[in-house]
C-alpha cells in the first residue's frame, strides 16, 4: 500500500475519531470485490492487509487438480503440496495469488474506501451528537428554502423547519440567526435528518429555562404549559421552597425576564399562573387574567363548572375561546364557563322556580287586567261609587270644621230677606 495513504489512516484516527481498524476491515471487503471485478478468481477470496506496514496480500481458495485448466481457480497437486503437504486431489487450498498489478487497483479502491468510511463516521458522530441533544434548543442560520420549509445551517450539518413548526406570520432571511427546538434525528440514506421546531410546546419550556435561573437550578419547576404559536401561551410553576414566588421569579423585575421570552416568539402574549395541587384552586389560576368566583367539579367524567362574575365571562372565555382552550389544555380538564347570572337561571330552572315565577307574576297580571276592564269610565255614578271613602270622610271634616268656626266666633250670622219691590 503506498505509505502516504498508509499514514493518512493514521491520521484520520487521530482526527476524525474513525478507529483504524474499521478503516482496515473496511478496506479488506472493498478489495476483495475489486479484485473479483478485475480478475477471474474463484468466489471465495480473501485480503489481508498488514497493520504495521500497510502491505496488502491476496489469498484465494483453490482447487487441487491433477491437470491446471484455470491458473484462477485451481492449483496442480505439486504445486499445492508445497504449501500444504497433506492436501490430496479434489481438497482445496487457500494460497496467496497477489497480482503484481493489484497495487494500483488497491490504492485507488483505497481511496475511494476511506473517502466513504469517513462519510459514513461523520454522519453516525453528528446523528449521535444531535440524538443526545434531542428537546435542546440550538442556534443556526438561514441558509435557504425549500417549499416553504428552512433549512438551518448549524455548522457539520442542516436542520429543516417545516413549514407547520414555524411560528404564524413569522417571516426568515438568509443569514438570519434563529433560535430552534430539536424535536426529532433520523436517519437517512443521505445522512441524519435533524428536524426542529419553533411551535413546540418545549421550546416554550426551554427559553424559560435559559432565562430564568431559578428554573435551570430547579428552585422553580415548570408543571404543565399550554401553548398557540404567536397568539397566546400559559405556564404553570411551583415552587416548594415557601420564600419563593414561582410566578415573580418567572416574570423577573419589571417584567424584563417574561418580556424577553416574548420577543423571542414574535410578540406571545405569556400567562404565568400558580400551580396549585389542589384542582379547583388550579383551575381558578388556569383561567387568568379572570376572576373566578367558584369551581364546581364532576370527577368521574373529569369536567369542571366554572362560576365568573358577569363583567368577567368574556375575559374568563378570551379571544374567540382562546383563553378557555388553554386553560382546559393546560389543567387537563373539560370547563364549562357561566356567569353568575347564567348559572342562577340555569339553577332555577332545574327545580321548576323559573315556571312557578312566571305563572304567578302572569296570574296577578290576568286579576288586574280583570278589575280594570270592569270598570265603566264612562259612568259618573260608578267612578263616583268606587270613589274611596276617605274622600267622603275628607269633605265632610272640611264642611264640619266651617261651621265649629263660626259657632266659636260668638258672631251672629243675619240672613238679609230679598228686598220686595214696592
Amino acid at each position: 500500500m503506498n505509505d502516504d495513504l498508509f499514514a493518512a489512516i493514521t491520521s484520520l484516527e487521530k482526527e476524525k475519531g474513525i478507529s483504524k481498524e474499521v478503516l482496515f476491515e473496511a478496506l479488506e471487503v472493498a478489495l476483495v470485490s475489486a479484485y473479483k471485478r478485475n480478475f477471474q478468481s474463484s468466489p471465495a477470496v480473501r485480503v489481508s492487509i498488514d497493520r504495521e506496514t500497510g502491505e496488502i496480500k491476496v489469498f484465494s481458495q483453490l482447487k487441487v487438480v491433477e491437470e491446471v485448466e484455470s491458473e484462477e481457480q485451481e492449483v496442480s497437486l505439486y504445486e499445492a503440496r508445497v504449501y500444504e503437504p497433506r492436501c490430496q486431489l479434489g481438497d482445496y487450498i487457500e494460497m496467496e495469488v497477489t497480482p503484481k498489478e493489484f497495487g494500483r487497483i488497491a490504492a485507488q479502491t483505497a481511496k475511494q474506501v476511506v473517502i466513504q468510511r469517513i462519510r459514513e463516521a461523520e454522519r453516525e458522530l453528528i446523528y449521535e451528537n444531535f440524538t443526545d441533544r434531542t428537546e435542546e434548543i440550538i442556534t443556526g442560520l438561514v441558509r435557504r428554502f425549500e417549499h416553504k420549509n428552512v433549512i438551518i445551517d448549524l455548522g457539520r450539518t442542516e436542520a429543516i423547519l417545516p413549514v407547520e413548526e414555524q411560528i404564524p406570520h413569522e417571516r426568515y432571511r438568509q443569514g438570519e440567526r434563529v433560535k430552534t427546538y430539536i424535536m426529532e434525528v433520523k436517519k437517512t440514506t443521505k445522512g441524519p435528518q435533524i428536524i426542529v421546531s419553533r411551535t413546540h410546546t418545549g421550546f416554550l419550556k426551554r427559553l424559560f429555562e435559559m432565562e430564568v435561573p431559578e428554573i435551570y437550578e430547579g428552585i422553580v419547576e415548570i408543571k404543565a404549559a399550554a401553548r398557540e404559536a404567536g397568539h397566546r401561551s400559559k405556564l404553570a410553576v411551583y415552587s416548594s421552597n415557601k420564600d419563593i414566588d414561582p410566578v415573580g421569579a418567572c416574570v423577573g423585575p419589571r417584567g424584563s425576564r417574561v418580556q424577553a421570552i416574548s420577543n423571542e416568539l414574535k410578540g406571545e402574549k405569556i400567562d404565568i399562573i400558580k400551580w396549585n395541587e389542589e384542582t379547583e384552586e388550579y383551575i381558578a389560576n388556569s383561567l387568568s387574567p379572570a376572576k373566578v368566583s367558584s369551581v364546581i367539579l364532576n370527577s368521574e367524567k373529569k369536567e369542571a363548572t366554572v362560576i365568573v362574575p358577569d363583567n368577567q365571562l368574556s375575559l374568563a372565555i378570551g379571544k374567540e375561546g382562546q383563553n378557555a382552550r388553554l386553560a382546559a389544555k393546560i389543567s387537563g380538564w373539560k370547563i364549562d364557563i357561566s356567569s353568575e347570572t347564567q348559572y342562577a337561571e340555569k339553577s332555577f330552572s332545574a327545580i321548576g322556580l323559573a315556571d312557578e315565577s312566571a305563572g304567578e307574576a302572569e296570574g296577578e297580571n290576568n286579576e288586574s287586567a280583570g278589575l280594570l276592564e270592569g270598570l265603566n269610565w264612562d259612568d259618573p255614578a260608578a267612578v263616583a261609587e268606587d270613589a274611596p271613602p276617605a274622600a267622603e270622610e275628607d269633605a265632610e271634616s272640611a264642611a264640619g270644621g266651617d261651621t265649629d268656626l263660626k259657632e266659636e266666633s260668638g258672631d251672629e250670622v243675619v240672613e238679609e230677606e230679598p228686598q220686595k219691590d214696592d
